[in-house]
C-alpha cells in the first residue's frame, strides 16, 4: 500500500467573506461575542504544558498582565454561556476559568480553554480559532453530513468550537486496542464506515491523531464510533487519496485489522450502508446544502494547482468529465457527492 507522507503544514487562510459570513448568520452560526481572537494573543508570557506523564503536550499555558485577567475570563464564560446556553447569564454564575492553553502548531493556532463548575469541579472546555473559511466549511459539512452534530460559533474572523469527547486514535491504538473486552471486528467495521465518510465528503488528513474514539458500552457488547476532531484539511489537497484514512501509515493497525477480520463482501456491505445513511443526510438537508454551495460555488478555497490536481483524480476515478469543469473546490465537491450517490447506491 502507498502512504502518503506529504500534506501542506502550512495550509493557505481564507478569511471569512461577507457572503459567508451571511450564510453562517442565515442559519445561527453567527452572532456577536465579548471577546476576540486576537484579544487573546495579548498575553505577555507563557510555560510548557505537561501531562500526567511529564510528556510536552505541545500546548503551552498563557498568562496576562493582571489588569486584563477579570475582563478576559468575564469575557470567556460570556463566550462559553452564548456557545453552551443561549447567553443565559444564570449559566456563568458558578463558572470560573482554570486555564487558558496555546498550541502554535497546526493551521488554526487555537487557545483552549478549561473552564471548571465551582459546585462540582466538573470542567469543559472550549477553543477559540481563526476563523479559516475552509475549517468552518468542513465544520458545517460535518454537522450536516455526518452521523453527529457540532457546535460552534462564528464573529467576524474569530471562530469558536465545542470540545469534541473522546480516546485520540494515537492513544486508543497506544492504551486500548489490546483490551479482551474489545471486539476487534467492531473496530474494524467502524474504521471502514469511518474511511468511506472522510472520502464521501472529501475531509482529508485523518491520521489517528486527528479523529477520536466514542466508546460505548451496550447491552451485550462494547460500541466504537470514530469522530473526527480536525477539520483544516476540508475539500483542501490535490491528492484524491489524502481524503481516505486507510493510504496513512498512522492508521495501518486499523487497516490490518480490516484485513484480517473483515470478507471482502462484508466490507463492501458496510460500504453500501453508509452511503445510503450519507444519502438521506443529503436529502433531509437539501435546502441547507443547496444555501452552502450557492454561497461557496466560488471560493477557490485551495490553491489552483491543488485545485486541477484532484478535479483530474476524480474524473479518473468517476469518469465524468463534467469534473474538469470544476474551478473551486466547492464545485468539486458537489459534483463528487452527486456522483457517489448515482452511481454506488443500488438501484430502487
Amino acid at each position: 500500500m502507498e502512504y502518503i507522507e506529504r500534506i501542506s503544514r502550512k495550509k493557505k487562510s481564507f478569511p471569512v467573506t461577507k457572503t459567508f459570513a451571511r450564510y453562517l448568520s442565515r442559519h445561527g452560526r453567527a452572532t456577536s461575542l465579548p471577546l476576540t481572537y486576537e484579544t487573546l494573543r495579548d498575553y505577555d508570557n507563557a510555560v510548557p504544558l505537561y501531562d500526567h506523564e511529564g510528556k510536552d503536550t505541545l500546548w503551552e499555558t498563557v498568562l496576562y498582565p493582571s489588569y486584563m485577567i477579570e475582563d478576559i475570563h468575564q469575557g470567556l464564560k460570556r463566550t462559553y454561556s452564548i456557545l453552551k446556553a443561549s447567553g443565559s447569564t444564570q449559566a456563568e454564575e458558578h463558572l470560573h476559568i482554570e486555564r487558558i492553553d496555546f498550541c502554535a502548531f497546526g493551521n488554526s493556532k487555537p487557545f483552549r480553554i478549561k473552564i471548571v463548575n465551582n459546585y462540582n469541579e466538573v470542567h469543559d472546555y472550549f477553543y477559540f480559532k481563526i476563523a479559516d473559511t475552509s475549517r468552518v466549511w468542513g465544520l458545517e459539512l460535518e454537522h450536516l453530513l455526518s452521523p453527529y452534530r457540532i457546535n460552534y460559533l462564528v464573529h467576524e474572523q474569530t471562530l469558536i468550537e465545542e470540545h469534541i469527547s473522546g480516546v485520540p486514535g494515537d492513544v486508543f491504538v497506544g492504551h486500548y486496542m489490546s483490551r479482551l473486552e474489545f471486539n476487534p471486528k467492531r473496530i474494524a467495521k467502524e474504521f471502514v464506515k469511518f474511511n468511506e465518510r472522510c472520502f464521501m465528503r472529501l475531509l482529508g488528513d485523518m491520521r489517528s491523531y486527528n479523529f477520536v474514539f466514542d466508546i460505548t458500552q451496550d447491552f451485550d457488547d462494547i460500541q466504537f464510533r470514530m469522530r473526527a476532531i480536525d477539520f483544516d484539511q476540508q475539500s483542501y489537497e490535490g491528492r484524491k487519496n489524502i481524503y481516505l484514512p486507510q493510504f496513512f501509515k498512522e492508521n495501518q493497525v486499523f487497516v490490518n485489522l480490516v484485513m484480517t477480520h473483515l470478507h471482502p463482501d462484508v466490507i463492501r456491505q458496510y460500504q453500501i450502508e453508509e452511503r445510503s445513511l450519507f444519502t438521506r443526510r443529503v436529502r433531509a438537508e437539501y435546502h441547507r446544502l443547496s444555501d452552502l454551495q450557492r454561497t461557496l460555488a466560488q471560493e477557490e478555497l485551495s490553491l489552483p494547482e491543488k485545485i486541477i490536481q484532484l478535479r483530474e483524480e476524480l474524473y479518473e476515478h468517476h469518469q465524468q468529465k463534467k469534473f474538469l469543469l470544476c474551478t473551486t473546490m466547492p464545485q468539486i465537491l458537489h459534483l463528487h457527492i452527486k456522483s457517489i450517490i448515482k452511481s454506488d447506491l443500488p438501484k430502487a
